[in-house]
């Protein structure tokens, strides 16, 4: 069975890590197939939200470490498959049933919305393994208080899903595996009625903005807000709207 699945239905890209004996742990070839999965779902227009999750218990446990111990590389060393590095700013919903924890953890935060089961658990966990997770450290302190960020990185601790959803990393926490897929189905049932091309602009200017200056990221915004006006799907909007129907997006 190849470590990631991909399928596509109803402008949906489903992308499901799957070593499930392996708690779906990052190794080469996860890697791989999900660098895969995340551009061909980036290049392909007819596709408008992807739903990621993964078999078995977890979502992700991280890095392969027995691979990485195997090779005498070091904890933190090891590069990992990133949405953003990819530039995927076509929304992405996390799927969490089990563990997402270290660089699973990191891959979750790289999703726009985080749903669990009650049984998950969510945690950066890498100072336990001697690094700090540069990415995670610099996400997190902007998407959770600074004290609960500060808690996840100090203990090496994961923390349930209700404990995650409080704090503010999980948009909602579901009873079991069923209702987790149907609620991330209905969420992107609601993402496919907005404009496509806004949503990958807002997407991009969020994400911006928790790194760079606010004037570089004002910048960008007019700039795409002009590019947006003179689409086509800037004026199907309002035309969709004036006639109570959906809207047919074209992006373009």
């Amino acid at each position: 069975m190849p470590a990631v699945l991909y399928e596509k239905r109803d402008q949906v890209a489903y992308i499901t890590l799957n070593r499930p004996d392996a708690l779906n742990s990052i190794n080469d070839e996860l890697a791989e197939g999900l660098s895969k999965a995340l551009i061909d779902y980036r290049d392909d227009p007819s596709l408008l939200v992807a739903i990621m999750s993964g078999a078995g218990r977890a979502f992700s446990a991280g890095a392969d470490l027995k691979e990485m111990s195997n090779r005498g590389q070091a904890g933190g060393t090891r590069a990992m498959t990133s949405p953003l590095g990819l530039e995927v700013w076509k929304p992405i919903i996390a799927a969490i049933d089990g563990y997402a924890l270290a660089g699973g953890f990191l891959l979750s935060l790289e999703c726009d919305i985080r749903i669990a089961t009650e049984r998950s658990r969510m945690g950066i966990v890498v100072t336990r393994i001697g690094t700090i997770g540069e990415e995670a450290l610099l996400n997190l302190a902007r998407m959770i208080p600074a004290g609960e960020a500060l808690y996840l990185f100090l203990t090496g601790s994961h923390i349930p899903a209700a404990e995650a959803h409080r704090v503010g990393l999980l948009h909602k926490v579901l009873p079991d595996r069923e209702a987790l897929m149907k609620e991330a189905e209905a969420i992107a049932e609601e993402i496919k009625l907005a404009a496509p091309l806004a949503n990958q602009a807002a997407r991009r200017l969020i994400y911006m903005g928790m790194t760079r200056p606010p004037e570089e990221v004002l910048a960008l915004a007019t700039s795409l807000k002009e590019k947006l006006a003179q689409t086509e799907d800037a004026k199907e909007g309002p035309r969709a709207f004036a006639e109570k129907r959906k809207p047919v997006w074209k992006m373009r």
